[in-house]
């Protein structure tokens, strides 16, 4: 057997797994994405929940939950945020949903709808 026979059925078996590999790296990728974005959507839930809570404004519950969820590109607005009550009553319980479409880097699926939530009583 020849060195260049060889060298031919390498590059058979590497144009066949290379495509699958690449699919591999690909997914590993999107997961790490959707695994952060939903990471960063609970963290900004409880940061709004807990300023709604302490403080019953609304506005800066909003703002407190779009800064702790900056790494999410296209930003939170307010549109995302949704209160589970208008006002918070002491020693009710306050809720918070903001809701969010995860796009893909490769635009094979999605966007993936994901959603964060945050639960707290009222009054500290």
């Amino acid at each position: 057997m020849s060195r260049a026979s060889e060298r031919g059925a390498v590059a058979v078996e590497f144009a066949i797994l290379a495509p699958v590999l690449v699919m591999l790296l690909l997914g590993i990728t999107e997961f790490g994405r959707a695994y952060n974005a939903q990471s960063s959507l609970s963290s900004a839930a409880r940061e709004g929940v807990r300023v709604m809570a302490i403080s019953n404004d609304q506005a800066a519950a909003r703002t407190a939950a779009k800064n702790a969820a900056v790494s999410l590109k296209p930003a939170l607005t307010d549109a995302n945020i949704s209160f589970g009550v208008a006002n918070c009553a002491p020693n009710a319980q306050m809720t918070i949903t903001i809701s969010y479409n995860l796009s893909t880097m490769t635009g094979v699926a999605g966007p993936f709808p994901m959603t964060g939530k945050g639960a707290m009583l009222c009054g500290g």
